[in-house]
């Protein structure tokens, strides 16, 4: 009787070893599956992720792109035809009750290349104003110009205060022979060839106002033609 129950014993511990053998398999199964259902979760979020990614540019990129377009279109808007040069920018005192006012002086050419051309002078505290004012009265005292053959039509002299400037008619090929002012009022006027030659003061200021004066008083060939009641070749002739 010892012996069979000493049996029974061995039998009952053999099972229960076997089923908890069998439990942690199951277990481990299980816990496979699930790390293979993580892995491919993670697999579909990657390319979930991936595929976002090449959708949905990157805030640098989108911001790249914004750049380009803004300077596509800043090129392609309209130039204006008008173009400004300075000439002098000075720093300018003014006496007043307190002491000394400071203020900056710019002179401007504005002119657009086809006969007409203006002369622009403006104080102000800043620089930047300066000019800006400068180019609003250049506008407001634009003159016509009459050009010859990319000449004027003859030789003519110009004077301003202390200063006065001597122009002449050239050949084609010759170029602007002049310097400083002069030679700004005669490019945004649109003369291609001319010689000029300033004679008394040397400031920009009364450079450029006798070159406005001289360009100002050219007659051309069809006012003279109808003065003299003759057509303008036979003027030319």
């Amino acid at each position: 009787m010892e012996l069979n129950e000493e049996k029974n014993e061995a039998l009952e511990t053999e099972e229960t070893v076997e089923e908890t053998v069998a439990e942690v398999e199951e277990a481990e199964v299980e816990t496979e599956t699930t790390e293979e259902n993580n892995d491919d979760d993670l697999e579909d979020n990657e390319m979930e992720d991936y595929a976002e990614a090449v959708q949905k540019p990157e805030k640098g990129e989108r911001k790249s792109r914004g750049r380009k377009k803004r300077t596509e279109n800043k090129e392609d808007q309209p130039q204006s035809e008008w173009k400004e040069q300075v000439v002098q920018i000075r720093r300018v005192t003014k006496v007043v009750k307190g002491g000394k006012k400071l203020s900056f002086r710019a002179i401007v050419i504005v002119g657009n290349q086809k006969g007409q051309v203006g002369v622009g002078c403006a104080k102000a505290a800043e620089v930047i104003i300066a000019i800006q004012k400068a180019i609003a009265d250049g506008r407001k005292n634009l003159i016509n110009v009459p050009i010859f053959k990319t000449t004027i039509p003859h030789p003519i002299t110009g004077r301003s205060g202390a200063g006065a400037v001597m122009l002449r008619p050239a050949a084609q090929g010759t170029g602007i022979i002049a310097g400083g002012a002069v030679r700004s009022v005669l490019e945004l006027a649109g003369i291609e060839n001319i010689l000029s030659k300033s004679l008394g003061s040397k400031s920009p200021l009364n450079a450029a106002n006798a070159t406005l004066e001289a360009l100002k008083s050219l007659t051309p060939f069809s006012e003279v033609a109808k003065k003299r009641g003759l057509t303008v070749k036979e003027i030319l002739e």
